[in-house]
């Protein structure tokens, strides 16, 4: 081992959580209590150990066992992690290479990782434009209102050492994968009122709307998830995706607050005696995410969607919130999308759409590798 290697080896989560607690912040999925959301995945916390014993990167990995073999072997997924110098020159030799031998001996026979790693960054009025231009058929088409240089030297250093980038749109099994592209409103140094001015027209008449007509945003607590589920299976049917079990959602709550007690909240808006739209959040450090949304489609006029989530923004500001992640957008510019809807909404915050660099995998066995893609294939 050379004098700058890092060691890589199995952490407690003790441990884990103090290193992601030392720092302004990480992906929810990087913390140990994700793994507990995850039971068909085994967790792995990870720790990055300099010269002088100090940790220095941690990360969860979680291993899922390849289907239908009787070895022990496991594709390994870091989902948006792990929490590392992603931007270290000797990126792979010191941080990523010690990481995969470890995965390996662990019985990984592929290793998946999504760098929190951003590329380029539209305002939001950026992409209404690119909505409004013909020629822009995607975001990518779009000119960017900034970019990292440095993210491009990433993708550079992996493709080079043999990961391989990956385009997943499934989010369950092993179609694991991550959104490469979403929105994000920046709070840090700015006041609430400064937030507010910066959503749109629509937002704030809407927002001004919904107070006039009554309908009355509240915290709820466990014993509300399957009133939030009844509105998310409702989303599912109407937004075409297959809507999680609501037990996922009761293992998240227990998980999560468990960990930290304010880790994950539930915000119900109410009108006239009835639930009409239901959000979480997740909070790690100074980041926010709108984690699930769920609404019907009785009562929209009363405007709960943006009562929700200016409550949910405003609660987020309080709690010291650098950023408001709205999670996942389409990449897709074209008006026969059901999800662009989902775009112009989010836009409507003022934030900027922000694309990753993505997630890479490193195949470790490359014919098992091949067995895992034609099972994924059949599926």
């Amino acid at each position: 081992m050379s004098r700058t290697s890092l060691r890589v080896q199995s952490i407690s989560r003790a441990e884990h959580l103090a290193f992601i607690a030392a720092r302004p912040s990480a992906s929810h999925m990087q913390i140990p209590s994700w793994g507990d959301v995850k039971p068909d995945w085994r967790a792995e916390s990870l720790g990055w150990i300099d010269e002088a014993g100090v940790l220095v990167g941690a990360g969860l990995a979680l291993l899922r066992p390849l289907p239908r073999l009787k070895l022990k072997k496991y594709l390994a997924y870091l989902p948006e992690g792990p929490v590392i110098d992603w931007y270290a020159p000797d990126l792979v030799e010191r941080w990523l290479d010690p990481m995969l031998a470890h995965l390996q001996a662990l019985g990984a026979f592929s290793v998946k990782l999504g760098p929190p790693v951003a590329v380029r960054r539209w305002s939001a009025d950026a992409v209404k434009a690119a909505i409004a231009d013909p020629a822009a058929h995607r975001l990518r088409d779009a000119e960017p209102s900034s970019y990292d240089p440095r993210a491009f030297e990433v993708a550079d250093r992996l493709r080079r050492s043999g990961w391989q980038q990956t385009e997943s749109e499934g989010e369950e099994g092993f179609a694991a994968g991550q959104p490469r592209y979403v929105f994000q409103v920046p709070f840090a140094g700015r006041s609430l009122e400064e937030v507010h001015s910066g959503l749109n027209q629509q937002w704030r008449r809407n927002i001004k709307k919904a107070e006039k007509a009554g309908v009355k945003v509240v915290r709820g607590g466990y014993e509300d998830l399957p009133a939030f589920y009844g509105l998310y299976t409702e989303t599912a049917e109407r937004d075409r995706f297959i809507p999680r079990p609501l037990p996922y959602f009761q293992r998240m709550w227990n998980a999560l607050n468990a960990e930290h007690p304010d880790r994950m909240r539930l915000y119900l808006a109410h009108h006239d005696g009835e639930i009409l739209a239901a959000a979480t959040m997740l909070t790690v450090g100074e980041h926010v995410w709108y984690s699930y949304g769920a609404s019907t489609s009785r009562r929209r006029e009363v405007q709960p969607n943006n009562a929700m989530q200016w409550r949910m923004m405003a609660d987020a500001h309080e709690l010291g919130a650098a950023v408001y992640d709205l999670r996942g957008i389409t990449d897709t510019l074209e008006e026969s999308n059901h999800l662009l809807g989902l775009l112009r909404f989010k836009v409507g915050t003022g934030g900027q759409a922000v694309e990753y660099v993505g997630e890479w995998d490193f195949p470790l066995n490359r014919v098992l590798q091949k067995a895992l893609d034609l099972y994924m294939a059949r599926r």
